[in-house]
């Protein structure tokens, strides 16, 4: 239960980019649905060229809850959540996207869910109001969370979620790794749901969704599987697949000398003794490379979205 149920701290957090005719309803009804609260509205601007940051300003002298955070240019929605979530303030953060396909009436819900003893609610497009080329790649992308990382969420891809700010507080967020904060935060012990949320068709604009999207979501994943279990140990990864590479090239090795010493061609000698001397040296190499550098840049600090901030208007 939050202490002060009725008297606590909600920031929403929204970044935007280029959704300028929706931003005046988006507030109207965010301030609707959240009037029982103290509460603020934090937009990110990221990198918007349609009037966005123009509109936002518009709204900053209507709604005195709504603050902005600029950048210079588009950095997308990890770096925009990265540089708003030290910016955040109260009890509880929302995000949400900005282009009006979440439903602020389902704060109240996302609420009540959290009262509950939760630490992070996540919204489900149970009945998701989009083109079949997005929802396809969705579902068998959130297929695969829930089997790889044992988290009981139909929907990880949803920008519409609910966090305390605690956990908020000890994510680090970076890359494109948004969408699979509730697997930080169920690895940290933090209690996750989800609830069911109406979504609407986009009515104003373009998708930010493209091809390139699946495939990055594919990499995080396996990054984030890999930081999950092995990032205080990797040695223990390596070594694993230093020893099965090895143990191959010793047993290529081995049928190129039986190989030399029957009857079987030169040519299948040498082929054996490439395969193993080449497995050897491979033991490993490159995704050992690929994902040591990955757990490198996870531990070093990252490149501070607050460094593209234009202009900042906080209350």
């Amino acid at each position: 239960m939050i202490p002060g149920h009725k008297c606590m701290k909600i920031t929403f957090l929204i970044p935007v980019h280029n959704e300028r005719e929706s931003l005046g309803s988006l507030v109207e009804a965010i301030s609707e649905y959240a009037a029982p609260y103290e509460h603020r509205i934090l937009f990110v601007d990221d990198g918007s060229n349609d009037g966005s940051y123009e509109a936002m300003k518009d709204l900053r002298e209507r709604f005195p809850t709504v603050d902005i955070i600029k950048f210079r240019v588009n950095l997308g929605k990890s770096a925009a959540l990265a540089a708003g979530f030290p910016r955040a303030r109260g009890d509880l953060v929302f995000t949400m996207d900005g282009d009006l396909q979440d439903d602020p009436k389902e704060i109240p819900r996302f609420i009540d869910k959290l009262n509950e003893g939760y630490d992070v609610v996540c919204g489900w497009k149970q009945a998701r109001r989009d083109p079949w080329h997005k929802t396809f790649p969705s579902r068998v992308y959130n297929w695969f969370i829930r089997r790889l990382f044992k988290l009981d969420l139909h929907d990880i891809n949803c920008g519409f979620k609910l966090f305390r700010m605690e956990v908020v507080e000890r994510i680090q967020v970076y890359g494109d790794m948004h969408r699979l904060i509730p697997v930080f935060a169920a690895h940290l012990g933090y209690r996750i749901s989800e609830i069911p949320v109406e979504h609407h068709p986009r009515r104003y604009g373009r998708s930010k969704y493209g091809p390139e999207r699946f495939s990055r979501g594919v990499i995080d994943v396996l990054t984030t599987l890999f930081l999950s279990n092995h990032r205080d140990s990797p040695g223990h990864f390596f070594g694993r697949w230093a020893f099965a590479f090895a143990a191959l090239g010793l047993l290529a090795m081995l049928g190129a000398v039986f190989s030399w010493s029957g009857a079987a061609s030169g040519l299948a000698t040498i082929a054996l003794w490439t395969l193993g001397i080449g497995l050897f040296l491979a033991a490993g190499g490159g995704i050992a490379l690929a994902l040591v550098a990955e757990s490198i840049v996870s531990l070093r600090p990252p490149l501070d979205p607050a460094l593209y901030i234009e202009e900042e208007h906080l209350g």
